[in-house]
């Protein structure tokens, strides 16, 4: 009998993944509150196909094809590169659509979401009809993430749209601000801004400032209050740092400190936290010591202290260590099943976010000083 000859799998076949700006073809993209799906397609062109993505409308096919020229055809391209196209979505109900209910993403985009032209756009109640709008399509949207999935929000910065105050709306819906990134409508090729109603429906709006929100979904948070900082930077984003000051607070703190740090973990006036670790690590500055979390992750939050900053650590293998101690840790102390160590990991995973935005903060803190050093003529 002859062989056969061995099944050789070349992960060479493996498809590409293709980036444009915060999205990628490895996405499961949902666009809610598309007009005539020209951002639903730029995205589908960028990756080569849209089967990641699901583009929906709160418009019928009917009125999309009669509001925009380019609906009709939009669409039809958009269907033959493999895209899921819905009508009739309410972007404040969207996880009860029966071809959503069941789905999750990890990308959910709203660009420029309007609740409709009432009045002057700095009008109070019309201002309110906006926040309402937004509040409730982040309640419904923070049920649809995937792990690390991320709602993004693209609008307008300047007054009287800053007083929306997305980030509060989201804090309500136990949402964190992680990133404010300039919008730019020449990044998106064939994405055409539209007024979206009316008989001008078909026009587009002037753009002016406007910044994509991005925010993620921490069901431990609820109503932190923000600083200063944060405030500003939703009002006037800065021009060359998108990345906010890091926002995120592990659930199980009920103090919110600020800790100083400095550069350099060898100076000896580096400034611990109340829990003894440096700061230069970005290690949990308080904790309630009754929480079952820092109990099991004491002795892994000690060890990243010990070994911050080595190259000859593996963190993938301390990582997984610490997960199988943590959980054997767990059953035994506790008694309670082992479903239950999935809380415990959801706050182990929100607080690592929080530690690595945290460090890249510091990294873009760090950049800024040398470059206005450098710019004013000295030389660390």
């Amino acid at each position: 009998m002859a062989e056969l000859d061995p099944i050789v799998i070349n992960e060479d076949d493996e498809e590409e993944e293709k980036i444009i700006q915060h999205y990628s073809s490895y996405h499961q993209i949902l666009l809610v509150g598309e007009e005539d799906f020209s951002f639903s397609l730029c995205l589908a062109h960028s990756f080569g196909n849209a089967s990641n993505i699901v583009a929906s409308s709160l418009d019928s096919y009917d009125e999309v094809i009669k509001m925009y020229k380019n609906g009709k055809s939009n669409l039809e391209k958009l269907k033959s590169l493999g895209g899921s196209i819905l009508h009739g979505v309410d972007a404040t109900k969207m996880q009860r659509h029966c071809d959503l209910c069941n789905r999750k993403f990890d990308r959910i985009i709203y660009n420029f979401p309007h609740a409709g032209f009432y009045g002057r756009e700095d009008n109070n109640h019309l201002i309110q009809m906006h926040k309402n709008l937004v509040g409730s399509f982040f309640g419904s949207a923070k049920r649809m993430l995937r792990v690390d999935g991320q709602i993004h929000v693209t609008h307008k910065t300047t007054p009287p749209f800053d007083l929306w105050d997305l980030d509060g709306l989201a804090s309500e819906n136990c949402l964190i601000w992680i990133e404010c990134a300039e919008f730019k409508i020449e990044n998106y090729p064939g994405y055409k801004n539209k007024r979206g109603a009316g008989s001008k429906c078909d026009e587009p709006f002037h753009l002016g400032e406007c910044s994509t929100f991005k925010f993620i979904f921490n069901p431990s948070r609820k109503n932190v209050p923000r600083t200063k900082q944060q405030k500003r930077h939703l009002h006037a984003p800065s021009q060359n740092f998108h990345k906010i000051a890091n926002p995120i607070s592990p659930p199980i703190y009920s103090v919110q400190q600020q800790i100083s740090w400095i550069d350099s973990r060898n100076s000896p006036t580096y400034v611990n936290n109340m829990n003894g670790f440096p700061s230069y690590a970005s290690l949990p500055a308080t904790h309630d010591p009754r929480s079952d979390f820092f109990k099991i992750f004491k002795g892994y939050f000690s060890n990243i202290q010990e070994t911050f900053g080595r190259e000859d650590v593996g963190v993938e293998f301390s990582v997984r260590q610490a997960i199988h101690r943590g959980a054997l840790m767990f059953s035994a102390e506790t008694g309670r099943p082992r479903e239950d160590y999935l809380k415990v990991l959801e706050e182990l995973h929100f607080w690592s976010r929080s530690r690595i935005l945290g460090l890249q903060q510091k990294l873009q803190d760090l950049d800024r000083r040398v470059f206005e050093q450098q710019g004013m003529g000295y030389y660390l």
